[in-house]
C-alpha cells in the first residue's frame, strides 16, 4: 500500500448546489473542489450534510458531490419515498453533472443506491465503489457464513442493544460510543437525523429490507475495485458480513475498524478518510 504523504490544512474549497428534476421530486446536490469525482450516498438517517468531514477532507483533490435522496430535504418531500427509484436518481444526478468516471461512496442504505446503479449501468465507468457499514441490495440471509446460526444470534442480541440505546436518549446508529466519548459530535449527528426526518422511516425501512433481495453471486461479475468498511461496535449491519461479500467479487477488500459503531465515516472521520485515501490511491484516483 502506497505511503500517503501528510496533509496540510487548504482553503475552503468553493461549493456550489443545485437541483436534478425527476419524475415527481427533485433531488438536492452540492458539489465542492476539483479533481476526479467522488459521490456521497447517505443512509437512512441522514442527508447530505452527514459528509461533512469527508468533503472537508477530499475536495482539494476531488470533486466531491454530497446529495439529498429523494424525499429527504432539501431535496423534494414525496412522502415515503420509492428505494427503487434511488438509482435512477444517482444516474440523473451523474448525467446532470457530466461525470465521465466516478468513485461511489455508499453508506448503509447508500450502498443500496450505489449497488444498484452499478449493475443496472454496467457501461459506465465507476472507477472504484466504498460500501461502508453496508451490504447494498444483497440479502444478508443468503450471505454465506461458516455458522448458518450467527447472523440470526447477532440480530437478536443487536435489536435489544438498538432499543436500549433509544431508551437511553442515543441514537442507534451513532453509538454508545460515540455519545460518551464525542458528545458534541453525536448532537450534531441526531440534529442532521432531526432536519431530514420529513417522511415515516420506518416504512421506508421495510420498503428497503423488501428490495434487498439479490443473491450474493450477482457480485461475481462486478469488477470494479470495492473496498468495504465496517465497524465493530455496529448494532444495524452485522461487520462479519463484509468478508464472505468481498470474498464473492474479484477485487475487493475490507477493513473494520474495531471501536466504531454503524456511522464509521462520521465517529471516526480522520481513520475512514485515511482508509478510502489509501484504497483510492494506486487507482490512480
Amino acid at each position: 500500500m502506497p505511503a500517503i504523504a501528510p496533509r496540510v490544512a487548504a482553503i475552503p474549497a468553493p461549493v456550489r448546489s443545485g437541483f436534478v428534476d425527476r419524475s415527481g421530486c427533485r433531488v438536492f446536490f452540492e458539489v465542492a473542489g476539483h479533481g476526479p469525482a467522488i459521490v456521497f450516498a447517505h443512509g437512512l438517517g441522514s442527508n447530505h450534510l452527514t459528509w461533512w468531514q469527508q468533503v472537508a477532507h477530499f475536495a482539494d483533490r476531488y470533486t466531491c458531490i454530497a446529495f439529498s435522496h429523494r424525499g429527504y430535504p432539501p431535496s423534494s418531500t414525496v412522502g415515503v419515498p420509492d428505494p427503487d427509484e434511488f438509482a435512477g436518481d444517482l444516474a440523473a444526478l451523474i448525467e446532470h453533472l457530466g461525470l465521465d468516471d466516478v468513485c461511489l461512496v455508499g453508506q448503509s442504505m447508500g450502498g443500496l443506491t450505489c449497488l444498484e446503479y452499478l449493475l443496472a449501468h454496467p457501461r459506465h465507468r465507476v472507477r472504484a465503489l466504498v460500501l461502508a457499514s453496508t451490504s447494498g441490495s444483497i440479502r444478508k440471509a443468503a450471505i454465506p457464513l461458516a455458522d448458518p446460526q450467527r447472523l440470526a444470534a447477532w440480530e437478536r442480541t443487536a435489536a435489544a442493544t438498538r432499543a436500549d440505546l433509544q431508551r437511553r436518549g442515543i441514537a442507534p446508529p451513532a453509538g454508545e460510543r460515540m455519545a460518551r466519548e464525542q458528545p458534541a459530535l453525536h448532537q450534531l449527528y441526531r440534529s442532521i437525523a432531526i432536519a431530514s426526518n420529513a417522511f415515516d422511516r420506518e416504512e421506508l425501512r421495510r420498503r428497503l429490507d423488501a428490495l434487498s433481495q439479490r443473491l450474493p453471486d450477482v457480485l461475481r461479475g462486478l469488477t470494479v475495485p470495492t473496498l468495504f468498511v465496517t465497524g465493530g461496535d455496529d448494532t444495524t449491519f452485522a461487520p462479519f458480513l463484509a468478508e464472505p461479500l468481498a470474498a464473492t467479487m474479484p477485487d475487493a477488500r475490507v477493513e473494520h475498524v474495531a471501536d466504531a459503531g454503524h456511522s464509521v465515516y462520521f465517529e471516526r472521520a480522520p481513520r475512514f478518510n485515511l482508509l478510502v485515501e489509501r484504497f483510492l490511491a494506486p487507482l490512480g484516483s
